[in-house]
């Protein structure tokens, strides 16, 4: 036989491995530079592309505005723009609730979880849904005001308007990215160079992360472009890292994230080596500090290796503190299953945004709490939209160490079931952000958790009566150190009164977009004289807060470090003078749409206080 023929049977064979790469590729994972075939690897024109804009928003983490209005929310996100290509601060657009780090520094700001992967950076989410299900071929996301804040882009196999929900849903990352500071507020058509998928979709996920940025960021529209029939890829190589294969080739067999840890938990066939070469030597106790810096997809790889290794990553110590939300999209109640022997002694869970459409069931939740919620100290639970009053009432029975529970945006949990909350009364962190806790169960926890230390019950739109609450409060939560009542729609100054006499620890209050308050009945003076020990102060567009208010809070909070007076007619820069000069501490200072604060002032107190980030919005 001529030596040529062998020659070609290989070079067929490399060329089928190279097809097999690509084809992987497009269906499984992030698509990076290193990765990518160097020329042309593109497209074949073969369907005619389709564009839409997003038909509905089904499921969001936070936002601006108020569950009853559309202003700064993000069902603004659903048609055609509003705004694009104007630039400036629009109430038709999408907006989170927070930007920046000044939520990390202040009272209520939570110790972050170890482990913590360091590509997982999103902050919050929204989802949208169009019409008709496509292959991606790209994704433009209308930024109106303050951009970047973009992190990941998803793509999910359901489709949320079919009859028979798939055995099976799977999300791919079709692009992501670290946060990156944008120069400028101005108005941009954000379109990242996205990745193929080897399904058709009409669900599409945007994660956002706005730490770097100077103000809040302000969302338009999404549009997706698309095609009917999967692309053909058609492949010009002109170089291939044989690297390249082999690491291709290692993802398949551990997987990339999630996908393959439930295998991977359950693995108990192990290599026998005769000895384990210098792990032998080491102290137990410094080889699970080695490992307490793993990742959970790490440890469960590292428990394959050897019998010494797996006993290692598999001693409950090892997850003491666990975060399970940047795997969100794989995990389900097969995972919580693998896990169950591992948390036996688990203190800090985080679930938050886990277990949608299906993914985690009611029973398996239960399950994995009756096995590991003895010791369990803080429970992340944020976007569980799994969760009803069956799971509400396994925790406050498996958890009687429970002090922190966070069930911010569960707007799925039926009001009565927040009852039992009242049973868990070492609570000392409660947040229900945009919840449907009703007000007599509400009373009922504030009466039986008397050790509460902060309190969220922003955008809680089913609460009749705030005074009674706040005069409960300060009855009965002596120890409360910050209070968030974000657009709470009907607290009085005698709320007011009632919260600041007997909550005189308080270090943060937000009272933004509480419409009932009136400096005038003397209820911002009050404050500043109870409550000396406050930090963050947010009254956000309250349009009376006057020259008096500010004054008192020179005067009496001299420790405040963060003050939102958006929207106020009522303020003077001679105020504010007295105020930054008396505030040593002070960090953030929002004057947006102060129509006495103009830029030439802003200008003048940045040259003064340039310690004070000093922000001022604006509308073309």
């Amino acid at each position: 036989m001529s030596p040529v023929f062998p020659m070609l049977t290989v070079l067929s064979m490399f060329y089928y491995m190279c097809l097999r790469r690509r084809a992987r590729t497009a269906t499984r994972g992030e698509m990076n530079s290193r990765r990518a075939i160097e020329s042309n690897t593109r497209a074949l024109p073969i369907n005619v592309e389709i564009v839409q804009y997003a038909k509905e928003v089904l499921d969001f983490s936070s936002h601006y505005g108020s569950e009853n209005s559309m202003s700064y929310t993000m069902w603004n996100l659903a048609g055609i723009p509003n705004v694009y290509p104007s630039s400036g601060d629009f109430t038709q657009t999408a907006v989170f609730r927070t930007y920046g780090t000044w939520w990390d520094h202040c009272p209520s700001a939570r110790l972050p979880f170890k482990r913590t992967p360091s590509t997982f950076c999103s902050q919050d989410y929204v989802e949208l849904a169009f019409e008709e299900p496509v292959y991606p071929t790209a994704v433009h996301i209308l930024e109106t005001y303050h951009p970047g804040a973009v992190v990941r882009i998803l793509a999910c196999s359901a489709n949320p308007y079919s009859q028979n929900p798939p055995a099976e849903v799977r999300w791919e990352v079709l692009w992501s990215e670290a946060p990156t500071k944008v120069n400028g507020p101005q108005a941009r058509q954000f379109t990242p160079c996205i990745k193929q998928i080897n399904f058709p979709t009409n669900l599409i996920r945007l994660e956002v992360n706005s730490s770097l940025l100077d103000y809040y960021t302000e969302l338009d529209a999404v549009v997706l472009h698309g095609v009917k029939e999967r692309p053909v890829l058609s492949l010009k190589t002109s170089m291939i890292d044989m690297n390249d294969i082999d690491d291709d080739e290692d993802e398949e067999k551990y997987g990339c994230g999630m996908d393959t840890l439930n295998k991977q938990f359950s693995i108990v066939t192990l290599r026998e080596w005769p000895t384990n070469g210098y792990f032998d030597k080491l102290p137990y106790e410094l080889i699970q500090l080695i490992l307490s810096h793993l990742t959970v997809p790490d440890l469960c790889r590292l428990a394959q290796t050897c019998k010494l290794l797996y006993q290692h990553c598999c001693d409950p110590l090892q997850y003491i503190h666990l975060s399970l939300q940047p795997y969100w999209a794989r995990i389900n109640d097969t995972s919580l299953e693998y896990l169950q022997s591992r948390c036996t002694l688990i203190q800090w869970l985080n679930l938050s945004w886990t277990g949608n459409r299906g993914a985690i069931s009611v029973s398996g939740f239960s399950r994995f709490l009756k096995v590991c919620g003895s010791e369990l100290v803080r429970l992340e639970l944020s976007c569980g939209h799994f969760l009803n009053e069956t799971c509400l009432e396994v925790i406050t029975e498996m958890c009687p160490n429970l002090q922190e529970l966070n069930l911010s945006s569960c707007d799925k949990i039926p009001p009565q079931a927040f009852n039992h909350i009242a049973k868990v009364g070492s609570l000392k962190r409660l947040i229900l952000y945009r919840t449907k806790v009703e007000q007599t169960a509400l009373l009922s926890i504030l009466n039986f958790c008397s050790e509460l230390q902060h309190l969220s019950l922003g955008s809680c739109v089913m609460i009749e009566d705030y005074d009674l609450v706040a005069s409960m409060m300060g009855a009965k939560c002596k120890k409360l150190r910050s209070l968030d009542l974000w657009r709470c729609k009907n607290i009085t100054e005698s709320g007011i009164a009632e919260l600041a006499s007997g909550c005189q620890l308080l270090e943060e209050l937000d009272l933004g977009w509480c419409p009932t308050l009136q400096s005038s009945t003397g209820c911002f003076t009050n404050l500043a004289r109870k409550l000396p020990n406050l930090q963050k102060l947010f009254l956000t567009a309250n349009r009376s807060v006057c020259d008096t208010d500010i004054e008192e809070l020179a005067v009496n909070c001299t420790h405040l470090r963060q003050l939102d007076i958006l929207g106020t007619r009522m303020v003077s820069p001679a105020s504010l003078r007295k105020l930054l000069e008396s505030c040593k501490d002070l960090s953030l200072l929002d004057v947006s749409f102060c129509s006495q604060i103009d830029n030439r002032v802003v200008l003048e107190l940045n040259a003064n206080f340039p310690n004070v980030f000093i922000k001022k919005s604006f509308t073309q």
